[in-house]
């Protein structure tokens, strides 16, 4: 379980850091809020390195949804800009809006494969408990 989560978690701090690097990169380095994400990817890197080494398996994957879950709360909010460019309509910082719909689209399904993946370890160690 460990290792899957491990991978997870692995995969979704390198889609963040990315997304802060080409974010910032792509914009001529403007601002360095572009870097948010780059920023945020370490935390949950930290993290994770820190609470995968817990005894207690509930630690490493609560700690993990809950950062997940500040990662999609904290940029929903772009996602309606992001609507109105594609719909044709010009927003203000049209970047900021579709960096914050990227990380909130990989924030949210990170969080549902941490559920997925736990929810699938509970079943199989469920299942092969006796009587």
């Amino acid at each position: 379980m460990k290792q899957n989560l491990s991978r997870l978690t692995f995969v979704y701090v390198i889609l963040l850091v990315l997304l802060g690097l080409i974010g910032y990169l792509g914009t001529g380095r403007q601002s360095g809020t572009a870097l948010i994400p780059t920023f945020f990817g370490i935390v949950v890197h930290l993290a994770g390195l820190i609470t995968l080494r817990s005894s207690k398996p509930m630690v490493p994957k609560v700690t993990l949804l809950i950062l997940g879950l500040i990662g999609f709360v904290s940029t929903i909010g772009g996602v309606p800009g992001t609507l109105k460019l594609i719909a044709g309509s010009e927003i203000t910082r049209p970047a900021a809006a579709i960096s914050k719909s990227i990380m909130a689209t990989i924030s949210f399904v990170y969080c549902i494969l941490l559920v997925v993946c736990t929810r699938r370890k509970e079943g199989v160690s469920a299942s092969n408990e006796p009587g």
